[in-house]
């Protein structure tokens, strides 16, 4: 089965690049070459190379264990864990609950 190529808008990809950066910054805080966190993550070096570029093709597997290598793997439990919009949605049908009585 071959993949579609993951397209996005360039502000959701500046985002995606910025994720990148702070991986790769993480990593050279810690000394350690890109072989190293490859090897370590089960991963080729291209693929840590687009993970650090931000690429969205890279399987959600593969920034999962880079940033387990870098000991950042409680990050991910970050991921939408502040649903502020989706709160808000839930506010407004509850307040509109209590008008209806």
């Amino acid at each position: 089965m071959q993949s579609k190529k993951q397209t996005l808008l360039p502000k959701f990809q500046k985002t995606l690049e910025k994720m990148g950066e702070n991986i790769k910054l993480a990593r050279k805080r810690r000394n350690l070459t890109t072989i190293q966190v490859a090897e370590r993550a089960g991963i080729d070096r291209t693929t840590l190379y687009h993970i650090e570029k931000g690429n969205p093709s890279v399987s959600f597997g593969a920034y999962f264990n880079v940033l387990r290598v870098l000991g950042l793997q409680d990050d991910f439990l970050k991921l939408a864990s502040d649903d502020e919009f989706g709160r808000k949605l839930q506010d407004l049908k509850l307040i509109g609950k209590d008008n209806g009585k």
